[in-house]
């Protein structure tokens, strides 16, 4: 797994994180999250799919923890997404069947089957204000009114935590490259909104960081490539970001819209009409003219 991946370009949590070269790391990661001491990294089999790319989902890093038989899921995020739940569901399900596979099980069997137990984790980093911790669950999408009481025969739940530099001091505290990501990312952030160009903001943040750090080296190492997965995850963002904004005007002037034919069909005055809706007069003539609505001037 290299940031040279022809079906699609690392990230570096993942790059990071779900990097052979470095399982140590994830492992040091593994620990802090569950309060576990482990050691032995030979008890981690990673087992992404590289090329899963399913409604817009690519899974971070996945791993069957061998010592426990557990079947670890991580996925990072930037913008909070409520439905990574059913993301986890679809993905965990590929897997699985990659698992049945892999190790020849007659998914058939009259015996039942032995399947690591799944472990979903998603850590998010984005600018948009979340707590430190929460709980996703794949009901909460199922429910339609507060009171609803839902039996589901299906279930996902998805630890989320915020590790944005700062938040959850005490896994910060248990992982030191998770910790030293945290300030890189934040580090970056602060930097471009001064000079405006990400590249630079990134080579400030490498030559700021401390040499004890255990990141460093391998940054360096690789900082053609982890420059350039921050210059293509920044403009995902940018892009999620313009889109969010586009939908949000793009809301507010239909309701502007409906508001004002609304106050046509019941013969308000122009002058009212320009007060509520908040559009100019000239838009609201349009909208009478192409409604056949009667105009009220005055």
């Amino acid at each position: 797994m290299t940031a040279t991946n022809t079906k699609h370009k690392d990230r570096l949590f993942r790059f990071i994180f779900g990097n052979p070269e470095n399982l140590e790391w994830t492992l040091s990661l593994y620990n802090a999250l569950n309060g576990s001491h482990y050691k032995d990294t030979n008890a981690i089999e990673l087992n992404t799919i590289d090329d899963a790319i399913y409604l817009g989902m690519k899974n971070d890093i996945s791993f069957i923890f061998v010592v426990i038989n557990e079947l670890i899921l991580w996925e990072h995020q930037s913008s909070f997404n409520p439905n990574m739940p059913i993301r986890f569901l679809i993905y965990i399900a590929r897997l699985y069947d990659k698992y049945i596979m892999r190790h020849n099980l007659n998914r058939y069997s009259k015996k039942i089957l032995k399947l690591p137990i799944p472990k979903c984790v998603c850590f998010y980093n984005g600018l948009d204000v979340q707590p430190e911790e929460q709980i996703l669950r794949l009901s909460d999408a199922f429910k339609k009114t507060k009171n609803d009481i839902i039996n589901a025969d299906i279930e996902v739940k998805v630890r989320m935590l915020n590790i944005n530099y700062g938040k959850n001091k005490k896994l910060m505290e248990a992982s030191k490259p998770l910790n030293e990501y945290a300030w890189l990312i934040e580090t970056v952030r602060r930097h471009e909104k001064v000079v405006n160009d990400l590249e630079k903001a990134f080579d400030i943040t490498l030559n700021e960081m401390l040499d004890d750090f255990v990141l460093k080296k391998f940054l360096i190492a690789h900082k053609a490539e982890v420059k350039g997965m921050f210059l293509t995850e920044y403009d995902e963002e940018k892009q999620r970001n313009l889109d969010r904004e586009e939908a949000r005007l793009e809301g507010i002037e239909k309701t502007k819209i409906s508001v004002a034919m609304d106050m046509l069909k019941e013969s308000f005055p122009i002058h009212m009409i320009k007060k509520i809706s908040k559009l100019p007069e000239e838009d609201i003539l349009n909208i009478a003219n192409s409604h056949g609505f009667s105009v009220v001037m005055g």
